[in-house]
């Protein structure tokens, strides 16, 4: 194990996770709100919020698996992740220049920066299993997310001090101070993407071709992908569940901090509160790698759904501060922790040959899915004008996740990923 190239790929989850933080989770959605759809009335604001997530996801599941599919082929999956991270950082940037009333072109940025964000993970995924054994990949996946989380909770952090102590730093107004926070972002996923261009080869090469041929190539595989599938009753069931609570768990991420602006909780507050969440969840993930060690990644993932579906409950009846605060060190506690083991587990799962390919897949598959998240949350926001009731709805995804999960047997699916066949 080359333990330079396994720092570089660690590096590109510090890098990407600003994206995360600062214009996914914290910052974005309330500027959002209050500045590019200051002129929406009613919880509209939030309700395009969560079409603008959907409308993301759709282009992220149309592209992710063909460019998986075009990468494994071509064995370019560190030049796809650098080609996506640069679209997405320079979309980004241009967020700066989003003003009062621009909640088109806020959201048109939002979906291209999570283009670059989410496809771009795509081949980040695929290729811990270029850098890592099996026996390595849970500690390595769960340290990604560790740092990620620390990564861009300290970008956060500097990011509230740009906007909140605007005078004191020079900045004109807290809008521009804002602005100029998302410059930085894109400025900070650039350049920590360096180490993994840098320092992670790809073992398998591929072969050279034409874009064309390539292009051709991807979509037989992601057809012969959807054949073979059925070789592996295991890996299906599992994804199948990712679909529900993966779901569950991104639309928490996403609308978390635009439901707490919606029901009237303070900027810093709300921002405070994600920072507690990336800080309690840099050493909760760490500690996940010793309680999947000592009882089964499978059951301590489940245990960490079964803390989101309390997490969205308590959601439901949420009026102050302190009550944001409360949960969001309860999603600190869990959210690396349960998406990195996920990610470990189905790299366990697909064929060591055909990872990009695979990644892409469940990209596809879960991507398309992804979109009933935001869409659910924004549909009953609509019909029912409460963005209580909307986060409520959540808990389905994590039950419907948590009862798939229990009929996935991960030794035999381990098995079937290498044998291909099913005993």
């Amino acid at each position: 194990m080359n333990r330079q190239a396994v720092r570089g790929w660690l590096m590109y989850d510090w890098a990407n996770s600003a994206f995360a933080t600062t214009i996914m989770a914290a910052v974005m959605p309330i500027f959002y709100k209050t500045v590019a759809g200051s002129d929406l009335p009613g919880n509209t604001a939030e309700n395009y919020w969560g079409y603008t997530q959907t409308v993301a996801m759709i282009f992220v599941a149309v592209l992710s698996p063909i460019m998986g599919a075009i990468a494994d082929y071509s064995g370019s999956k560190v030049r796809f992740l650098t080609a996506f991270a640069i679209i997405g950082a320079l979309a980004t940037m241009c967020m700066g220049f989003i003003g009062h009333g621009d909640w088109l072109l806020a959201s048109t940025l939002v979906v291209l920066g999570t283009i670059g964000f989410a496809a771009g993970n795509t081949f980040y995924d695929g290729l811990l299993t270029e850098i890592a054994p099996p026996e390595k990949r849970d500690a390595i996946s769960s340290k990604g997310y560790a740092l990620g989380y620390l990564g861009g909770g300290l970008l956060l952090a500097v990011n509230l001090v740009m906007i909140k102590g605007w005078d004191k730093l020079g900045f004109p107004g807290e809008t521009i101070a804002t602005q100029m926070a998302f410059v930085t972002v894109g400025i900070w996923w650039l350049v920590f993407t360096i180490p993994i261009v840098r320092h992670v080869k790809e073992q398998a090469k591929g072969k050279a071709v034409s874009f064309g041929d390539a292009v051709k190539s991807g979509f037989m595989r992601i057809g012969r992908t959807m054949k073979t599938a059925s070789r592996y009753p295991e890996l299906l069931k599992y994804m199948a569940a990712f679909w529900f609570f993966n779901d569950g768990i991104n639309t928490v991420i996403v609308m978390a901090t635009i439901y707490g602006s919606g029901i009237g909780i303070g900027t810093s507050d709300l921002i405070i509160a994600l920072l507690i969440t990336q800080f309690v969840g840099y050493p909760s993930t760490l500690l996940f790698i010793k309680l999947a060690a000592r009882f089964g990644t499978k059951r301590s993932l489940n245990g960490s759904l079964v803390i989101y579906v309390v997490i969205v409950i308590l959601g439901f009846f949420m009026t102050n501060a302190i009550h944001f605060y409360i949960l969001a060190f309860m999603v600190g506690l869990v959210q690396g922790g349960s998406q990195a083991i996920a990610r470990s587990l189905y790299a366990n799962l697909v064929p060591p040959s055909r990872t990009a390919e695979f990644f892409g897949f469940l990209s596809l598959s879960s991507k398309f899915s992804s979109v009933a998240g935001p869409l659910v949350f924004s549909v009953v926001g609509t019909i029912t004008g409460s963005s209580r009731l909307a986060i409520l709805s959540l808990v389905a995804f994590f039950i419907v996740g948590i009862a798939i999960l229990a009929f996935v047997d991960l030794e035999k699916g381990r098995k079937e990923a290498l044998t291909g066949e099913v005993n």
